[in-house]
């Protein structure tokens, strides 16, 4: 099989093969585009050279599928190495790369291709991995392990090492996109530069989505029963611009939480360990304290009942949109004061 995975694809990158032609492909639209630049920078002397680096359009594939087998066999003028770089999108361009595959090219020219997310049942992923002569790599989502272990590698750089805590939180805050979590980290050493460690308050300043804080700080403070503290959140929230509807949606997802882990609690497991199996992300370190005074004000029963409420009160702010404030801070001050009734 040519699919790569993990420590394969690495060593791929670094170093290509003789297998001529790799596709590269995956929802990690970020990482699918850093591996397909780092296979073109090593496959060409100079990537900016047009006679080197030649890029070929899929609308160009589907209208002439020949053109790909023909870019591919070009003898280039001054000699020395070629790449092409077929941005092949979602289109499909099976037929011109199924060409390619039965005639493929000399060692001194690289194929490329650069893919969105494909089925395995995709043709062309499927004529890829079934081809002794190229390489499939697929592009996921990153890992925790992955991002820790880019997030040390980019502050290495820069000279910088990071708290434990103040890690924990930066890769909670990154995932989705390499490039974007990748330019995150950079943003971060940036702004440590002159620093030898980078702490927690360093990440909360710069990574850190505002928005999505001022969202959790709403939602932890209602469900712990912490009414002033909700009344500021919401407050601030608010003159922030961030929707009632996004904190309804908010507080309907933690209480759905709250509720799997309050059956797991019941069931006999320990809180950390019901928390960490439970919420997706886990909540960073200083959340924690918040989310486990909700889980000892609450039971699986009374969450329920929040549940309903709350869905109510989603469907009262769509239908009368006037409202919805009014309709949003009403739910959650009845749901933050049911917290604190059974937390007195």
């Amino acid at each position: 099989m040519a699919a790569l995975k993990g420590a394969e694809i690495d060593a791929y990158v670094a170093q290509p093969d003789a297998r001529p032609i790799a596709l590269v492909y995956g929802v990690d639209a970020g990482l699918v585009r850093e591996r397909v630049e780092a296979l073109l920078a090593a496959s060409v002397d100079d990537v900016n050279d047009p006679f080197a680096l030649v890029r070929v359009e899929a609308d160009t594939l589907t209208a002439h599928p020949q053109r790909l087998l023909e870019e591919a066999h070009t003898v280039p003028l001054f000699g020395g190495r070629r790449a092409l770089w077929v941005k092949a999108g979602g289109a499909n361009i099976a037929a011109a790369v199924e060409a390619l595959l039965a005639d493929p090219p000399q060692k001194d020219c690289r194929v490329v291709i650069e893919a969105g997310d494909l089925r395995k049942s995709a043709p062309l992923r499927a004529l890829v991995e079934q081809a002794k002569g190229a390489v499939a790599l697929a592009c996921y989502a990153d890992s925790e392990r992955d991002l820790a272990r880019l997030v040390t590698e980019e502050l290495r750089a820069s000279k910088l090492t990071i708290a434990p805590d103040a890690q924990a939180l930066l890769v909670s805050l990154l995932g989705g996109d390499r490039k974007a979590s990748r330019n995150e980290i950079r943003k971060l050493a940036l702004h440590a530069h002159g620093k030898e460690r980078v702490e927690a308050d360093d990440v909360l300043a710069v990574v850190a989505d505002a928005s999505s804080l001022a969202v959790d700080s709403v939602i932890d403070a209602t469900f712990a029963g912490r009414i002033q503290v909700f009344d500021s959140q919401f407050q601030r929230a608010r003159t922030g611009g961030i929707p009632a509807a996004t904190m309804l949606s908010a507080a309907a997802r933690q209480a759905a939480n709250l509720h799997r882990a309050r059956l797991e609690i019941e069931a006999g497991k320990s809180v950390d360990n019901a928390i960490r199996e439970t919420f997706r992300p886990p909540p960073f370190f200083r959340r924690e304290p918040l989310v486990k005074a909700a889980l000892a004000a609450w039971t699986a029963p009374r969450l329920e009942e929040a549940m309903a409420e709350l869905a109510e009160a989603t469907l009262a702010a769509r239908q009368w949109p006037i409202a919805a404030e009014a309709t949003t801070r009403r739910a959650l001050l009845v749901t933050a004061t049911n917290a604190r009734a059974r937390s007195i």
